[in-house]
């Protein structure tokens, strides 16, 4: 004969679960959650599928977990562009360090430069799931906004490594713009003046950044008409695509907005029977573990990754601690670091 324990063990195993009704309704378990306590903020269609769901299954929400709601989660999600990204990876070690010591979990989500994956994950937040919001891409999540508009700097939301004022939210970046200017100085003190730039997307603050520096850099020496730009996407294959016209160009020394972009060059150079940095000096962005035993050793700006996610955790956990002394924006420094991939020319 099974004890009370027992029999209330067995009713618990057979009431159905708001994860249940979430996968029959084919939703969010937070969009489940809305509809059960803000129905007015889902969408008709949504609500009446999922209440439907509700009353085929016998769903009841646990008043107890309701409760436990009310607390935090214990947990910060951070959300980047593109997972594979080595750098990204820097970023969310400082982050999870910082984090730990905060008593905090990380959850990390890949929102592979979709819009509805990054509302999807901004639903953990607005769901109560995750206590805050790290993202490391250049946009805020749409579902978000009237939060963000609302709360201002005291929402729960941090941006990290892009940085635009139109966002609203605290950030941790570097003077993107004194770092592409420095790029551009040291080719030309080492003599090029045919100088290629491979961008990153034009959407991209960072890029638009990288950019304006890069351009000021060459005007300051009269050679804003030579600079040759060209838009890639931060992969080493898409500058590898297009070095075959720059290389037509002329150009003796190129800058790329990311050292994957770098290294995809530099196969391209290689491919056309010419060598780096003897006939093109390349200098890339971000300092990624693999630039300092690339053939040659590759010169780049190095941003402090760790920090970037160490600080932004910072910020955040300011926010929700009610701390913060409304630091909005933390600028860290950049350093060009020289290896062999540029040299001297004439």
């Amino acid at each position: 004969m099974l004890s009370t324990s027992g029999r209330n063990r067995l009713h618990e195993a057979a009431m159905p679960t708001i994860i249940q009704v979430a996968a029959m309704a084919g939703v969010s378990t937070a969009t489940v959650s809305r509809v059960l306590s803000h129905p007015n903020r889902v969408a008709e269609e949504t609500r009446r599928r999922v209440l439907d769901v509700v009353d085929s299954l016998g769903y009841k929400p646990n008043v107890a977990a309701r409760t436990l709601r009310t607390l935090r989660a214990a947990k910060i999600l951070v959300t980047v562009p593109d997972i594979s990204n080595p750098f990204f990876a820097s970023v969310i070690r400082g982050a999870e360090e910082a984090a730990r010591d905060a008593g905090y979990a990380v959850v990390v989500g890949d929102t592979r430069h979709d819009p509805l994956i990054e509302d999807q994950y901004a639903d953990m937040l607005s769901g109560r799931e995750v206590d805050g919001l790290i993202f490391l891409g250049h946009r805020l999540p749409d579902n978000l906004r009237p939060l963000v508009s609302k709360q201002g700097a005291r929402a729960p939301v941090v941006n990290g490594c892009e940085y635009s004022p139109d966002i609203g939210v605290p950030s941790v970046h570097i003077d993107n713009a004194a770092a592409g200017r420095d790029a551009v100085e040291h080719l030309i003190g080492l003599g090029h003046r045919d100088i290629g730039v491979i961008t990153g997307p034009p959407v991209s603050p960072i890029s638009r950044d990288r950019l304006t520096g890069a351009m000021q850099a060459a005007e300051c020496h009269g050679l804003g008409d030579r600079l040759q730009v060209r838009i890639g996407d931060y992969s080493a294959q898409s500058a590898f695509d297009l070095m075959g016209d720059l290389i037509s160009r002329g150009v003796t020394g190129l800058f790329c907005f990311s050292d994957e972009m770098a290294m995809g060059a530099i196969s391209a150079i290689r491919q056309a029977g010419l060598t780096c940095p003897d006939d093109i000096s390349v200098i890339g962005f971000d300092d990624l573990p693999l630039a300092r035993f690339f053939q040659p050793g590759l010169t780049t700006i190095a941003q402090p990754k760790g920090l970037i996610g160490h600080h932004a955790v910072d910020l955040l956990v300011g926010i929700l601690s009610g701390t913060d002394n409304l630091v909005n924006q933390i600028t860290l420094p950049h350093e060009l670091v020289v290896r062999r991939s540029t040299r001297k020319i004439g």
